[in-house]
C-alpha cells in the first residue's frame, strides 16, 4: 500500500493522530511526508526545517503541526491542528540495556530526576530513565530547540501514568501549559508525545509500509 491509497481518518481540532510504521531505512519518512501532504490538502506543501532541524510546514499550511521519530525499525508520526505555528513533538526509544543511564541522568537531567531514578529498584530504573528521556525529547522537539535547549530545563516527576511536567525554564513556557503523554506501544518500546495547550484525544493508527 502507498500513502495515496490510504484512507485518512478525519483530524478533529481536539485530536492528535499518531501514525506508526516501519522505518525501513528512511522509507517511513517518505511515507510520512506523503501522508502529511494529504492531511494538509496540498500535494505541493513543502516540508521545511527550522533552525535546529525540526520539520514543519510553511504558511499557509502551518496550522498542521507534526513531528516524527524512529528507533531501530519503528517510526512514529504525530500531528494535530491548531493556530498558526501549532507544534507537536514525539519521541520513541527501543528498550535495550543502558549501563550508563544514571551517569547520563547526572550529566543531563535535573538533580531531582536523578534522585528519583536512583531511588527506583534497579529492575525499574531503565524504564524510568527512558520515560523521562522520551518526555523531555517530545517537549523539546515540539518547542523546536531540541537537545541544545537543555534536557535539564524541562524536568518531570514519575508516576504510574508516565512523566508529569514539573518545572520548565525559559521560553519553552510553564510546565502547566504542556500536555505530555506516554504512548502504549509494546513492551520493547517507550514513547511520548507532547504539545502546548489543552488536552486532546490521542488516536493511534498503523501504516503498512
Amino acid at each position: 500500500m502507498n500513502h495515496e491509497e490510504l484512507e485518512l481518518p478525519p483530524l478533529a481540532p481536539d485530536d492528535i493522530h499518531i501514525w506508526r510504521c516501519r522505518w525501513a531505512g528512511g522509507a517511513g519518512e517518505r511515507a510520512f511526508a506523503g501522508i502529511l501532504q494529504r492531511y494538509a490538502g496540498a500535494e505541493d506543501a513543502a516540508i521545511v526545517r527550522g533552525e535546529h532541524g525540526k520539520p514543519h510546514f510553511a504558511p499557509p499550511h502551518d496550522t498542521l503541526g507534526f513531528n516524527w521519530s524512529h528507533s531501530g525499525d519503528v517510526a512514529l508520526l504525530a500531528l494535530g491542528r491548531g493556530g498558526a505555528g501549532f507544534e507537536v513533538g514525539v519521541d520513541v526509544e527501543t528498550v535495550r540495556p543502558r549501563a550508563r543511564a544514571l551517569e547520563l541522568s547526572q550529566r543531563f537531567f535535573a538533580p531531582d530526576e536523578t534522585a528519583c531514578l536512583r531511588a527506583l529498584p534497579e529492575s525499574a530504573r531503565l524504564e524510568g530513565f527512558l520515560t523521562l528521556w522520551t518526555a523531555k525529547e517530545a517537549v523539546l522537539k515540539a518547542h523546536g530547540g531540541g537537545l541544545s535547549y537543555g534536557l535539564h530545563r524541562v524536568s518531570f516527576t514519575l508516576d504510574d501514568e508516565g512523566a508529569l511536567p514539573a518545572t520548565f525554564d525559559g521560553d519553552v513556557g510553564r510546565a502547566g501549559e504542556w500536555q505530555v503523554h506516554r504512548l502504549s506501544l509494546n513492551d520493547g518500546l517507550v514513547a511520548a508525545v507532547a504539545w502546548r495547550g489543552e488536552a486532546r484525544t490521542l488516536r493511534v493508527f498503523t501504516f503498512p509500509l
